[in-house]
């Protein structure tokens, strides 16, 4: 990763000045990975972790960085070809990993569950949690076989934690674990055990004071100690009915903040008094549910409610805080952009933070609070200049039954333009977020302007709105689609006459199923790893049928009317797909299932008209090899320009 740092008052941080236009951003650079994935503070903020790809991208290793001005660097490796995400500092001078996956249509690394651990000058790595084959006669020291999750480092006591593990070959549904353990020695203590499947929140001395459980009918239920070391009782409704989660407690350990929602809404953040049994509302956004807390240090309580769901936002619920001064006070530095604070030294005197917007892939910076200097410590993609990216804007629009929606509309320039609708994946529980996205800005760089919406099923807008949107794969949701796109031409944002459709997933089903639904709105369609034949879905998706409740959920989302899923189903209806269409797919996809690629381009090519195809050997459920997704941009490129860019017939709407 680029080594050149520096430091400045942060007074004279300012971002650099617009350029003239520059040459056209290569497909590569679009497609390659991040000099970094992430960064955490150690809590005496002397050094800083920094999750960096290997140069060929098939490891990531863990660069420990001396924050003196010395240049010193140790690397850290956790094994040939293995990734490491979820760093955290348990004490000075020691540092746990979740050993990785690179995730398809995901931005970075994400956990297996199991859990490593090291110091900073790499002596004394082991496995905390996972499975250890054994080598011969020796016996592999750990046999865990499941999932950890490290959730709490005991502040108080160096190199101590709590992770939450659940057992994989158990049962159907194996109870949740909280073990207290010594991550130096590996040393782990059983505190809690509560027969089922179960989710915790913590006080701050590491007491578990919140559980969340499913019934017999997948309804949660809240339980809490009222007070410390006292027994589970059941939630009272004067707190939460429905859901409380990111709690964050005072030092008392009696008072916390959290988000709750009694019913289907969305959760409104609260200040809870537990002895009292009462809650106060700290801010209230209707519809919408915040993103997160901004606090005051290392431990502190918040001082602002964070929103992106139709726009980034910031709420400061206690303005007379030095944490809420410091965070405008940089925020100045940056104007159009979104900074969060990552981490904080013990004595909240050293801070990381992050830098992001539509435009900006992502900085990081340390800054020293008592020299008044910051650092740069990464640049995420430097490759990617922030003036040659096109800006995105939120959209809020309201549909033909009078839900209102919100989307976002990525373009260089005015005017309607040839547009590349993209809906999320999914479909429930997902959301597109105001930031940067490298499709978009791809697509942009080209001269197309980007529309996505946020549909009934999106996370952001609560329960109710997402359980809006079951059982509507082919109607409701691909509706708010074509309401969006509507709006947008009413607008004057998007040129009818140059319309294509792209998506990956659900998004990669909906690019098939609207030239369907809406003839004539669209002039082509890409599909990639998408599902085509739903039937078929129900009948061979891996993640189905693995417990009673996997398939309870698959019953409510999608149902099991096979005879409806057909008529809803692009590979059943392909003689009704009357654009061009490009069909790409991994080979390895255990998601959606490598048929879904199979019937989709047969049905296709039965009616005579073959799709252009894109098949790659080894790739999964999106490609993760970046000359494979380099290669995507340059042929989905071709295809755009042949059907409605400057190579097609279509004329342009004056």
């Amino acid at each position: 990763m680029q080594r050149k740092q520096f430091a400045r008052w942060l007074g004279a941080l300012a971002l650099v000045a617009a350029a003239p236009a520059m040459a056209q951003t290569s497909a590569n650079d679009f497609a390659k990975r991040p000099e970094a994935w992430g960064a955490s503070l150690s809590p005496t903020g002397e050094y800083v972790a920094i999750e960096v790809p290997s140069a060929d991208g098939l490891e990531t290793q863990l660069q420990i960085v001396k924050l003196d001005g010395s240049g010193k660097t140790q690397t850290l490796r956790f094994g040939r070809m293995e990734h490491v995400s979820d760093v955290t500092w348990t004490a000075d001078d020691r540092v746990v990993v979740a050993r990785a996956k690179m995730a398809p249509l995901d931005p970075r690394p994400y956990s297996t569950g199991q859990l490593m651990t090291s110091d900073v000058n790499g002596k004394g790595q082991d496995t905390l949690f996972g499975y250890v084959a054994d080598k011969g006669q020796i016996r592999g020291r750990r046999k865990d076989e499941g999932w950890a999750n490290l959730v709490k480092v005991l502040d108080q006591e160096p190199g101590m934690a709590l992770v939450d593990f659940t057992c994989g070959t158990c049962g159907e549904e194996p109870d949740t674990v909280i073990y207290r353990v010594d991550t130096r020695t590996g040393v782990r203590k059983e505190v809690e055990r509560g027969g089922e499947l179960a989710w915790y929140q913590f006080d701050r001395t590491g007491e578990a004071r919140i559980r969340r459980t499913l019934d017999n009918q997948d309804e949660p239920v809240l339980a809490y100690r009222p007070v410390k070391g006292g027994p589970w009782q059941p939630m009272p409704k004067s707190i939460a009915g429905r859901s409380i989660w990111g709690s964050v407690w005072e030092a008392d350990n009696n008072v916390l903040y959290a988000f709750v929602a009694d019913g289907m809404e969305a959760n409104k953040p609260y200040r809870i008094d537990l002895a009292a049994g009462t809650r106060t509302k700290l801010d209230d956004r209707e519809g919408i549910e915040p993103s997160g807390w901004f606090r005051e240090g290392r431990e502190g309580v918040p001082f602002a409610v964070y929103y992106n769901t139709d726009k980034p936002s910031l709420k400061i619920v206690k303005p007379e805080s030095e944490y809420a001064k410091l965070y405008t006070s940089i925020l100045k530095s940056f104007p159009g952009q979104m900074v969060y604070f990552q981490s904080f030294s013990r004595d909240n005197d050293r801070v990381l933070f992050s830098v992001f917007s539509d435009r900006n892939a992502g900085d990081w910076y340390f800054y020293d609070r008592t020299a008044k200097k910051a650092q740069k410590v990464i640049e995420y993609r430097p490759w990617l200049k922030p003036e040659s990216m096109a800006p995105t804007r939120p959209i809020t629009f309201t549909t033909r039954d009078g839900t209102q929606l919100y989307g976002l509309y990525t373009a260089n320039g005015t005017g309607p333009k040839p547009t590349v609708v993209i809906p999320h994946g999914g479909p429930y529980g997902v959301a597109d977020q105001w930031g940067f996205d490298s499709d978009a800005q791809f697509f942009a760089s080209r001269g197309y302007a980007v529309l996505q919406i946020n549909f009934r099923g999106s996370d952001g807008r609560g329960e109710g709105f997402i359980k809006s949107g079951w059982k509507g794969w082919g109607d409701k949701i691909q509706n708010d689609i074509t309401d969006g796109l509507k709006y947008a031409i009413d607008n004057k944002l998007v040129d009818p006459a140059r319309v294509c459709m792209y998506g990956a997933s659900f998004g990669g089903y909906s690019a098939l199923m609207q030239p369907v639904l809406n003839p004539g709105m669209y002039k082509c369609a890409i599909g990639y790893v998408g599902v085509y034949d739903l039937p078929l879905m129900r009948k061979t998706d891996i993640n189905q049928g693995e417990s009673d409740r996997g398939e309870r959920w698959w019953t409510r989302t999608v149902g099991t009317d096979m005879d409806a899923l057909a008529k809803i189903s692009p590979a059943l209806r392909a003689k009704e797909i009357n654009v061009p269409v490009m069909l790409v797919h991994g080979k390895a996809d255990n998601t959606a299932d490598f048929n879904q690629f199979k019937v989709m381009s047969a049905a296709l090519k039965n009616i005579g008209r073959p799709a252009e195809e894109m098949v790659v050997e080894g790739e999964g459920h999106g490609f993760v090899k970046p000359e494979n997704v380099a290669e995507l941009y340059r042929r989905m490129e071709a295809f755009l320009d042949k059907h409605i860019g400057a190579k097609s017939n279509v004329a342009a709407t004056p």
